[in-house]
């Protein structure tokens, strides 16, 4: 479990990118930061795995302050997945899946079997090991982020916008993938997107962000579509347009809130019958 308490960051000039957060994110979910430009998720995210200090306040990981740890081997412990893979572009797909387990003193040989291996969880055929990532396609580098952010074995993993860059096709395939790695690993998932949609289809949890990181609303996807808490969550969300505009749909089992396309969204509670 991470827990930030009363966390706040401030950049010196000033701006404050972090105001007062306060959130439990649970074990072995996915939980997604939505929010426009500005908002602070990816100062959120960073902030984890001290790769951005925070002013005030705490994070706890299952209990123990990450300000009590030394940040490198901090990161090390946690995965992590960039837009544009952040791959190194001198070292072939097997180096770079092999670098933190190095780092880490992992002999060669059983890094090398291990990232092998991790090719195979993310779909990658083991003939690209030798490759350079100038050699792949945007989906296929993904791919390689996903598997060097996964080869510590990490109980926690950050995605930061990592498939911002790939086009809509890839993205959803990449997508899918990782509701297939999350079914089939089991990780705590800190995902950061400024796309309603891909909250929705990834988080467990999802948490709508205001300026300076104000929650505008937390919940499952099916308990902000239906009940969005503000004008400003029905509108970031568009429940009142496209895909997502709800309506009533009576059932056996009483009244429910259904999208455009006939997906459940919640139950209406003491609505009309």
């Amino acid at each position: 479990m991470i827990e930030f308490r009363a966390v706040t960051k401030r950049f010196g000039d000033g701006t404050v990118a972090v105001d007062n957060f306060d959130l439990v994110i649970p074990s072995r979910q996915i939980t997604v930061f939505v929010g426009s430009s500005g908002s602070g998720k990816t100062t959120l995210l960073r902030m984890i795995n001290r790769m951005v200090d925070l002013t005030e306040g705490d994070i706890e990981i299952d209990g123990d302050s990450i300000m009590r740890k030394e940040p490198v081997a901090l990161r090390r412990s946690i995965g992590y997945v960039m837009q544009n893979s952040g791959l190194l572009p001198h070292f072939k797909v097997i180096d770079n899946v092999m670098t933190v387990p190095t780092l880490n003193g992992v002999p060669k040989k059983q890094a090398r079997d291990q990232a092998l291996e991790l090719l195979d969880t993310v779909g990658l055929s083991r003939s690209l090991a030798d490759r350079y990532p100038s050699q792949l396609s945007g989906g296929q580098q993904q791919r390689v982020g996903v598997a060097r952010g996964l080869a510590a074995n990490p109980n926690i993993l950050l995605m930061d916008e990592p498939f911002g860059a790939v086009d809509p096709i890839v993205r959803a395939e990449l997508q899918q993938e990782i509701i297939r790695l999350q079914r089939e690993l089991d990780k705590t998932i800190v995902f950061v997107t400024h796309d309603i949609d891909e909250a929705f289809l990834l988080g467990d949890q999802v948490v709508i962000l205001e300026k300076s990181a104000k929650i505008a609303q937390v919940g499952s996807p099916n308990e902000i579509m239906a009940n969005p808490a503000s004008d400003f969550v029905a509108n970031f969300i568009g429940t009142d347009r496209g895909k997502r505009a709800l309506s009533l749909k009576k059932t056996e089992s009483g009244t429910i809130l259904v999208d455009s396309e006939g997906r459940g969204a919640g139950v209406l509670v003491g609505g009309p019958e």
